[in-house]
């Protein structure tokens, strides 16, 4: 026993010295170069290729990533040997996906592959203008080499569409904010976000069923318009102004539109964001398939001052005016006081939502609301940057009967409603919003006869109040063109007078000429 441990003493000893000898007569350049070039050998007559998947492609996130992540935590990961199980916040459903650094097989078409999901600690950053995550996360995807053609051509973009199944399905919708200060998270993502489960549809939404029906077909066709747009050299985007007075709806909508086309939400908050730059990298972050949002954009940012005429200079004209022509310089839109790069201008929010960086995804839909149209520059109204504009209204009796049903359990056959009539002679003159007449059908949704008797009352005393406030303007632009004409008539005789004089000055003028001329022959 004592000869077998000595020789094996022996031995390790003969190692570790065949190992120092070998470290100092070859050094560490050489042993690389030796190393690589025995992997290329390897691969020369290795039968497999492999695809890496990043999950960040130099300052954006990897989308062939996310479908992959997706993909796997379908039921094809129920054949890995260790999974990974997580629950977000406010979420009821359990997801489960890959373990890091482990391997699952996938077939396609007969066609045999092997996942790997890699992750290693990144190694120190110098100064970097975005800061990276501490943790380098990746696919690495194992195919054969004749497999090759097939799984560049078809399974990759199998796993988009499938991806794209799943997460409809899900019916998971985010809705995102901008962090505050442009502050960034540990993924370097701008956005923060929450789960949406805004219950508004196109069939709860008090409107007028026509103009529903418009607007479903129309995002409809945008979302089905890929190769439309493509052949038309168009960007895959579509812009919606809602404008209307306060409680018409809006927001409503905008939830509405995300349901029915199961997009996700970025509500961008303007007062929030720094400079063009910054609004740029925003929009570079957001995803495809959703909705981007900017809410009371009249009150958000100044987009006036193309009108307004700076009274230290005079007047200025387009080619005047530095924070149109370009994204710095010039006058601040949001305090109106000359400033540097330090703020949004109106050169930056066009390019956002019609100029090239516009341009840097597909499939998403902007959405701009105001109660006050007139304020906002006609450059940002025109084609191409808001395409339809949908004016939400007061509450017609068309949108009232939708209302009834989602409060009340009214519907077209019931006859018990016999004051419908009345409220139908008196919705229109009393201009009144879906949210206040909502909150009367809450507040009585127990007792459906007093809910309607209320709700008569209150249009009626709306509508007359509306009545006498007309009248008011009525007898106002009666008098004022009252004392209009009596300006004019007290000037009349004035002007009379002088026309006389003047024609008077002329005729003596005539006749002095006259006797010149009679003197000289």
């Amino acid at each position: 026993m004592k000869e077998y441990w000595s020789t094996m003493a022996s031995l390790l000893g003969l190692l570790a010295f065949s190992q120092s000898i070998f470290q100092a007569i070859f050094p560490p350049e050489l042993r690389f170069a030796a190393l690589k070039l025995f992997t290329q050998i390897f691969r020369c007559f290795s039968s497999y290729v492999y695809l890496d998947i990043t999950e960040i492609d130099g300052v954006n996130t990897n989308e062939l990533y996310n479908a992959v992540q997706l993909y796997l935590s379908s039921s094809v990961s129920i054949s890995g040997n260790r999974l990974s199980l997580t629950r977000a916040v406010n979420s009821s459903a359990i997801t489960f996906g890959l373990a890091n650094n482990d391997c699952i097989r996938d077939s396609f078409n007969g066609v045999t592959v092997q996942w790997e999901h890699i992750v290693s600690q990144r190694q120190a950053q110098g100064y970097l203008w975005r800061p990276l995550p501490e943790e380098k996360r990746g696919f690495t995807l194992r195919i054969r080499k004749q497999d090759k053609p097939l799984i560049l051509d078809s399974y990759l973009d199998f796993v988009m569409d499938r991806a794209d199944e799943i997460r409809r399905k899900n019916q998971e919708r985010r809705l995102f904010t901008n962090s505050r200060g442009g502050s960034l998270d540990s993924r370097g993502n701008p956005w923060e976000s929450v789960p949406f489960k805004h219950p508004s549809t196109f069939d709860t939404l008090a409107m007028d069923p026509l103009r529903k029906q418009q607007i479903m077909e129309d995002l409809q066709d945008f979302a089905k318009g890929q190769s439309f747009y493509q052949q038309t050299g168009r960007a895959w985007k579509r812009g919606y102004l809602l404008y209307g007075p306060p409680g018409t709806g809006k927001s409503s909508m905008i939830a509405a539109m995300a349901n029915f086309l199961g997009y996700d939400i970025y509500d961008l908050e303007l007062t929030e964001v720094h400079n063009n730059s910054e609004l740029r990298k925003l929009l570079m972050k957001t995803t495809s398939k959703s909705i981007i949002v900017i809410e009371d954009i009249d009150c958000s940012i100044n987009l006036t001052d193309r009108k307004k005429k700076n009274p230290s200079s005079g007047s200025r004209t387009y080619f005047d005016l530095p924070d149109i022509r370009s994204g710095g310089g010039g006058y601040s839109s949001i305090s109106g006081e000359k400033n540097g790069a330090g703020s949004i201008t109106l050169s930056g929010l066009l390019n956002f939502t019609d100029g090239l960086w516009s341009c840097c995804g597909s499939e998403r839909i902007f959405v701009f609301t105001t109660n006050h149209i007139e304020k906002l520059d006609p450059a940002l109204l025109r084609s191409g940057r808001m395409d339809m504009h949908i004016f939400m209204s007061y509450c017609s009796f068309s949108a009232l009967k939708i209302l009834l049903k989602n409060y009340l359990n009214y519907s077209e056959d019931e006859s018990d409603f016999p004051v419908l009539d009345e409220i139908k002679e008196v919705i229109d003159k009393a201009k009144t919003t879906p949210a206040d007449v909502s909150e009367l059908l809450i507040k009585n949704r127990r007792c459906k006869n007093r809910a309607l008797t209320e709700l008569l009352e209150t249009l009626k005393s709306r509508a007359e109040k509306n009545g006498r406030e007309l009248s008011k303007k009525e007898m106002g632009l009666e008098e004022e063109e009252e004392e209009e004409q009596e300006k004019r008539t007290l000037d009349s005789p004035k002007e009379a007078s002088e026309f006389e004089e003047d024609r008077s000055k002329e005729t003596e003028e005539g006749d002095e000429k006259d006797d010149d001329n009679t003197t000289r022959e």
